[in-house]
């Protein structure tokens, strides 16, 4: 054996005994990539094989990587002020917010924390609060999808409802969360209809609230991309729909913008494809640093702010990495180069030119449909097209592995490839990820 083999063979005996690895099945004999660098939005592992990231690691790689100017961002703050109490200011906080209510085109304030998952727990806390705070003190259930993820904190676990990211504690899950099915146009939820599916859900909607009694409902949830549940895009009418029912039973918007924010769907935010509306909260995280440090963040507009001003309502909440002056000001410089690089524009035109050639696979009959917007795809993979039966576990294992031996890494919801790349990844890149994909779903086709 040589040393370079002993000395992998050494690493993954090490990972066995002493790291848990997320997303990942108790095999000991398993013997997933052990990346040592990353180039653009290609991983590279000890081997030297390449990978690319048409997922952006967990949609998190907006600029990917290597990418000098953040790196200098964060070396710079790093120098200057590395940490800071979030009890007192720094500048790199207040000029980020300030930027963040800026490009969300209203009068937002912002509460910084380190994840998704934390943002969405702030959200929820702000909007229970919020209301008690209003005087209606009743008003604490939520009102989400199947198929949404909102992170894996106790608090926010109740409002996701995933199965695959799902943990069920018995005894620990709150009341007061209700689930309805997504406008999932490939799998309706109730079957064919004269309207749209999306009026149709946003219309059972309004009966659950209905029947629910409007003075106990406190927010409605939603992702504009239900994209870790199967990448299901709605159109641009469901959140005017969802928008207009909050208003009309004083119920707070609240917009989950993690995957979708920064660029990935060919604006800012995926809420800005819905002309008219104005989410109460905006949570974000993944690509506003673009991973390079852990940023969150829950935006809140200032008829919400305004209440915790009062006497005797502060937030109770403390981040303590939370409003991080180098994250921050690594946010700053990637949202300086989305801008100046005009990345928004390269992502639509390229969804348009390139990433459109997906939707070539419903031919196929191992596929049953292609959806997306922007950089944001999903393809479901079936066994039979009449009947939409997913293709099973097994086969979809081949076709990942498949696709893995050929250099692209991608991520699986049950029977659906997801795909996010890089705003910063090349034609060739894009060629590569559809050129790729499609030759291994013909080579497996039924």
């Amino acid at each position: 054996m040589t040393n370079h083999n002993l000395k992998i063979d050494q690493l993954y005996e090490k990972a066995n005994r002493h790291l848990w690895q997320s997303l990942s099945e108790s095999d000991e004999n398993s013997k997933t990539q052990i990346a040592v660098k990353g180039e653009g939005a290609w991983s590279i592992d000890l081997d030297g094989n390449r990978y690319f990231e048409a997922t952006s690691v967990h949609s998190c790689l907006n600029l990917g990587y290597g990418h000098e100017e953040l790196i200098e961002a964060a070396t710079e703050q790093m120098k200057h002020l590395a940490y800071f109490t979030p009890a007192k200011l720094q500048i790199p906080a207040i000029e980020l917010a300030t930027k963040l209510s800026d490009i969300l085109q209203g009068n937002y304030t912002t509460f910084f924390s380190t994840s998704g998952s934390e943002a969405n727990e702030v959200a929820l806390k702000i909007a229970r609060q919020y209301h008690i705070q209003s005087g209606n003190p009743n008003k604490y259930k939520f009102i989400s999808h199947y198929n949404g993820y909102h992170g894996g904190t106790l608090g926010v676990q109740n409002v996701s409802s995933t199965p695959v990211f799902k943990s069920d504690f018995p005894g620990l899950m709150t009341p007061g969360f209700i689930h309805v099915l997504p406008p999932y146009e490939y799998r309706p939820p109730f079957g064919n209809q004269t309207e749209s599916i999306e009026q149709s859900v946003a219309n059972y909607i309004e009966e659950v609230i209905q029947r629910e009694q409007p003075e106990t409902i406190a927010g409605i949830f939603v992702e504009p991309v239900l994209f870790a549940g199967g990448c299901i895009v709605p159109s641009q009418e469901y959140l005017q729909l969802l928008s207009k029912i909050c208003r009309k039973y004083e119920i707070l918007l609240i917009v989950d913008e993690v995957v979708t924010g920064f660029g990935k769907t060919g604006k800012w935010f995926g809420f800005m494809h819905s002309k008219g509306v104005q989410p109460d909260i905006v949570t974000m995280a993944k690509g506003m640093t673009g991973a390079y440090i852990p940023l969150a963040a829950t935006s809140v507009r200032e008829k919400i702010y305004r209440t915790f001003k009062r006497k005797g309502n502060q937030f109770n909440h403390f981040s303590t990495m939370g409003p991080h002056p180098v994250g921050c000001a690594v946010a700053l410089k990637n949202i300086e180069i989305i801008e100046r690089d005009k990345l928004m524009n390269k992502v639509s035109k390229q969804s348009d030119t390139i990433l459109s050639r997906l939707h070539e696979l419903k031919s196929l009959n191992i596929v049953g449909d292609v959806r997306g917007i922007g950089f944001l795809y999903g393809i479901e993979l079936v066994s039979n097209k009449k009947t939409k039966k997913p293709l099973n576990d097994e086969r979809i294992s081949q076709i990942t592995a498949a696709c893995e031996d050929k250099g692209l890494h991608f991520a699986m919801d049950e029977n659906v490839i997801r795909l996010n790349p890089p705003l910063i990844s090349t034609e060739n890149d894009l060629h590569f990820l559809v050129d790729t994909l499609t030759a291994v779903l013909k080579d497996f086709n039924l």
